[in-house]
C-alpha cells in the first residue's frame, strides 16, 4: 500500500492530531475498567448451582454462569486456576455469601466444553472490519531467545476476528493454527455475525476470489473493500460485466491507490488494528490453556471482556490538524 511504498519521504507529512469532545466521560469509564466494585444479583445466586440433570452422569455442582464468571476474572486479572478459586473464594467471603467455589481441576476441565454466548454487533447492517494476529502459546521467553538467538520452541496460535465499526465490538472470531491462511476464515467468521452485513473490509492478504464468492453467498448486498494485489489484472468480463474487484481497479487506474482508499472507506479499517493493539494490552499476547477446546473459550470470553470495557466508556473525538 501507498504508506508502505512511500515511507521514506511520510517524515514530511505531518501527523495527524485529535481532540476528545467527550473526555470526563471517557475517563470515568478508564476507571471503571479497573474497579473492583462486585455484586451478586438474586438471579447470580440462584443460577450459581448447576439444576440437576435428568440424563445418565453425575451431577454437577456449578452452572455454566458460575464457570464463565470465575473464567472471565482469570481473564481480566490475568491469573492462574488456582489463584482464581481464590479471588472467587475471597470476593465470595466478602460478601457474606455461602455459595461453593469450584477448584482449578473443575475450571480447566469445564472450559473444554463451555458454551459462552457469542458477541453482539450493533445496529444492523454491520460494517465489518477483519483482520487476524498471533497469540504465543508457549516458549522459552523473550530473554533465552536473545541469549541463545533461537525460536525453535514458540509455538503460536492465529486469532482472526471481526469488529463492528460504528461500535467497535468483535462481532465474530476464530482460533486456528498459525499456518491458517487468513482468508480460508472468511465463512466461520460470516457464520458468527448475527443480522445483515453492509460491507466487508480487510487487507491485501484477503483479496481472493474465494472470499468474494463466500461475501457475496452469505451477504449479496454486502460491499467488498479489499485492495488488488499490484499486479492485480480485471477479470474477462471487465468491459461488459465488471466486478467488484473489476471496479476497484478502475478506481485505481483513475485516481491511484490514496485516491482510492477515500473514495471506498477503505482507511477505516485502522480500527481494528487498533483492536489488535487493544487486545493484546490488555488481554496479552498470549494464551494461558493448552487444549484447543479451552483455548477458544478463553479466546472467547476475552472478547467479551473487551466489550464490556468498551460499554463503560469509549472517546468521541474531533481532528484538529
Amino acid at each position: 500500500m501507498p504508506f508502505k511504498v512511500n515511507k521514506d519521504r511520510r517524515h514530511r507529512i505531518p501527523r495527524q492530531r485529535h481532540r476528545v469532545t467527550n473526555w470526563p466521560a471517557y475517563e470515568a469509564g478508564l476507571r471503571a475498567r479497573g474497579s473492583l466494585t462486585v455484586w451478586f444479583t438474586e438471579e447470580a445466586m440462584e443460577g450459581w448451582r448447576a439444576a440437576p440433570r435428568t440424563n445418565r452422569g453425575g451431577q454437577r455442582s456449578y452452572s455454566d454462569l458460575a464457570i464463565a464468571t470465575a473464567l472471565t476474572l482469570r481473564a481480566v486479572f490475568h491469573l492462574a486456576l488456582r489463584q482464581t478459586a481464590g479471588l472467587i473464594a475471597s470476593v465470595l467471603r466478602l460478601l457474606g455469601l455461602d455459595l461453593p467455589v469450584p477448584d482449578h481441576t473443575t475450571l480447566s476441565r469445564r472450559a473444554e466444553t463451555l458454551e459462552v454466548p457469542r458477541a453482539r454487533g450493533g445496529q444492523a447492517p454491520v460494517h465489518l472490519l477483519v483482520d487476524s494476529t498471533g497469540l504465543r502459546l508457549c516458549g522459552p521467553g523473550e530473554w533465552l531467545t536473545e541469549k541463545h538467538g533461537t525460536r525453535r520452541r514458540w509455538s503460536w496460535r492465529k486469532l482472526h476476528f471481526a469488529t463492528d465499526a460504528d461500535t467497535g465490538r468483535i462481532v465474530a472470531s476464530v482460533l486456528t493454527g498459525h499456518d491458517a491462511d487468513d482468508g480460508g476464515q472468511v465463512g466461520l467468521l460470516l457464520e458468527s455475525v448475527e443480522g445483515s452485513v453492509a460491507s466487508f473490509t480487510a487487507d491485501g492478504a484477503y483479496d481472493r476470489d474465494d472470499v468474494y464468492a463466500e461475501v457475496t453467498a452469505c451477504h449479496p448486498e454486502a460491499e467488498v473493500i479489499v485492495p488488488p494485489r499490484s499486479s492485480a489484472v480485471p477479470s474477462a468480463s471487465a468491459e461488459t460485466d465488471p466486478t467488484a474487484r473489476d471496479q476497484h481497479l478502475q478506481t485505481i487506474a483513475e485516481r491511484g491507490r490514496m485516491g482510492w482508499q477515500r473514495a471506498s472507506g477503505y482507511n477505516w479499517r485502522a480500527l481494528v488494528e487498533a483492536d489488535v493493539s487493544r487486545w493484546k494490552r490488555v488481554i496479552g499476547d498470549g494464551l494461558r490453556s493448552q487444549m484447543d477446546g479451552r483455548q477458544a473459550t478463553e479466546m472467547v470470553l476475552a472478547a467479551e471482556v473487551l466489550n464490556r470495557m468498551l460499554d463503560l466508556g469509549r472517546p468521541e473525538y474531533v481532528r484538529t490538524t
